[in-house]
C-alpha cells in the first residue's frame, strides 16, 4: 500500500511539470532544530529554530523561532499553542519582523504498520506592525495537513503528505480571501538515533494559485529532533 502511494506521488512530481511551470520557480533548503520538553505526563513545551535558504540555495530567506506549549488530550489527539517570531531577509538588505500565533489540533490513527495523521492549524500573523495601519491587522489562515507514515522498522519511518492552506482574511491580498491558494506536497523519512533524538530529511514542492504573484518552491529539508524532560 505504501509503495503504491509513493509511486503515485513520484509520478505526480515527475509528470506535472506543466502544472507548476506557469509560476516563478525557485529552489532552496529548510533546516530545522526541534526540542520537545516533557513538563508532566500530558504537557510538553515546544521550541523550534529554523533557517531557510532560497534563490537556488544561494541566499538567506528567513530565520524563525517557535515557543509554545502542548497538551496530549488522549493517546491519539493533542493540541498546541505556539508563538513564532520571524526575521525575513528582504531584497534591500533589511529584515521584516513578523509575529505569528498558531493553534494546532492533531489527530493520529494507527493501521498496522501505518500511521495516518491530520493537523488543523489556525494561524494569525502580523508583519512590520509599525510600518503602516495594515501592519497592525493580522492575516488569518487555516492550514490542513495530511500525512501517511510507514513504520518500516525501529529506525526508519518513511512518509508522504500534503498540506492545503486556505486564506481566511489578509488585508494586503483581500482579493484572495476565502480561497485555497497554496499546496505543499512532500515525502521524506525520519531516522531514529536513540530514545531522545531523531533526524529527518524530506523533499517538498510548494505551489501557489489565486494570488497576484504566485511562486513554486522546490525544497530539500533537514531536521533534528530532541526530546527532553521527565
Amino acid at each position: 500500500m505504501f509503495k503504491r502511494l509513493l509511486y503515485l506521488l513520484l509520478f505526480f512530481f515527475l509528470n506535472r511539470s506543466d502544472f507548476f511551470a506557469h509560476n516563478y520557480p525557485d529552489a532552496g533548503s529548510w533546516n530545522t532544530f526541534n526540542v520537545e520538553y516533557k513538563i508532566s505526563k500530558n504537557t510538553f513545551g515546544i521550541f523550534t529554530q529554523e533557517c531557510r535558504i532560497k534563490e537556488n540555495f544561494s541566499r538567506l530567506n528567513l530565520f524563525y523561532s517557535n515557543l509554545g506549549i502542548g497538551y496530549k488530550v488522549s493517546k491519539n489527539f493533542k493540541a498546541a499553542f505556539v508563538y513564532r517570531f520571524i526575521n525575513k531577509y528582504m531584497d534591500d538588505g533589511s529584515f521584516s519582523f513578523r509575529h505569528r500565533l498558531m493553534l494546532d489540533l492533531t489527530i493520529k490513527h494507527k493501521l498496522g504498520d501505518f500511521e495516518i495523521a491530520y493537523r488543523q492549524r489556525l494561524q494569525a500573523e502580523n508583519r512590520n506592525i509599525y510600518s503602516s495601519e495594515a501592519g497592525k491587522l493580522p492575516e488569518w489562515y487555516s492550514r490542513n495537513k495530511f500525512e501517511l507514515k510507514y513504520n518500516l522498522n525501529h529506525t526508519f519511518q518513511p512518509y508522504v503528505g500534503i498540506e492545503l492552506r486556505y486564506q481566511l482574511h489578509n488585508s494586503r491580498q483581500i482579493d484572495s480571501d476565502d480561497t485555497w491558494h497554496r499546496n505543499r506536497y512532500f515525502m521524506g523519512t525520519d531516522f531514529q538515533i536513540n530514545e531522545k533524538s531523531s533526524a529527518g530529511m524530506y523533499y517538498l514542492i510548494q505551489t501557489e494559485y489565486n494570488l497576484a504573484n504566485p511562486q513554486d518552491l522546490y525544497i530539500v529539508g533537514l531536521e533534528y529532533n530532541l526530546k527532553l524532560g521527565k
